[in-house]
């Protein structure tokens, strides 16, 4: 039975054929990037990291429109300003209500590392978000043949990018490479939609000291914070409560300030 991912990512190679044609990787290549590259390695191991990374999103398949409205020049710099390690920006347009526009609008007002969380099925992907003023770029692990993910991280490190590999169970553990720089694991089951943080923990052994850890989904409070970082988690992806609200930016605030309570 197909999954709402399986669907996202037949469109998605559908859309990436479609941008070949209007922009060519050639004419890609020589756009210039505006901003310098920001590690979120070294962001989420730095001793007064908050080791929060915002996400900026308006809607999701399973939710539907959660901020419709949601202006990225407004809402990614209060991130920065709220404290938060980094950022994550969908910009996935069908199922996400995003575009690569977001993340171009809001890269040169912040100083901190940006994630472009998008479906990535091919290289084009790699070097649009490079020249777009990302910093990292998001494997998925569930769409993609370890090889495939070798290929792409690859191409992603030659290109000034980190690789954040996503995973979902120990199946898919065998993805990570020597050329992953930081794991996250997502709580969110992709055939029930549950969530559970017990697949953080369950996961955590078997992840490689060297890649920095990072739990998505379903953290709610400073006491899920406290209870994953136990567990070796350095980075928390925090998006819908934080965009479910007036001011994400002030919720964003409000969340770190109770971490350090």
């Amino acid at each position: 039975m197909a999954t709402i991912l399986d669907t996202i990512i037949a469109h998605k190679k559908e859309e990436v054929a479609a941008n070949k044609k209007l922009v060519t990787l050639n004419t890609l290549l020589q756009q210039e990037r505006k901003r310098p590259f920001y590690s979120l390695k070294k962001s989420l191991t730095n001793r007064h990291s908050s080791g929060i990374i915002a996400e900026f999103k308006r809607k999701s398949p399973s939710k539907d429109w959660i901020n419709q409205q949601a202006n990225p020049e407004r809402i990614v710099p209060a991130y920065q300003k709220a404290g938060a390690s980094g950022v994550s920006i969908l910009t996935d347009s069908r199922f996400f209500g995003g575009s690569l526009g977001d993340l171009r609008a809001a890269a040169p007002m912040v100083e901190m590392p940006i994630l472009r969380k998008e479906f990535v099925v091919d290289e084009y992907q790699i070097i649009e978000t490079a020249k777009a003023g990302a910093d990292l770029i998001l494997l998925i692990a569930a769409c993609l043949e370890p090889e495939m993910v070798l290929h792409l991280a690859k191409v992603a490190h030659e290109n000034g990018l980190e690789v954040l590999l996503e995973i979902h169970n120990q199946k898919e553990l065998r993805h990570i490479t020597e050329e992953v720089d930081l794991v996250g694991v997502n709580n969110r089951d992709l055939h029930t939609f549950k969530i559970s943080l017990e697949t953080s923990v369950e996961l955590s052994p078997f992840i490689p000291d060297r890649c920095v850890k990072i739990s998505e989904s379903g953290i709610g409070s400073a006491l899920d914070i406290n209870y994953l970082k136990h567990f070796g988690y350095r980075g928390f992806l925090i998006g819908e409560s934080f965009m479910k609200t007036s001011d994400p930016g002030v919720a964003c605030k409000k969340f770190i300030t109770d971490l350090k309570c």
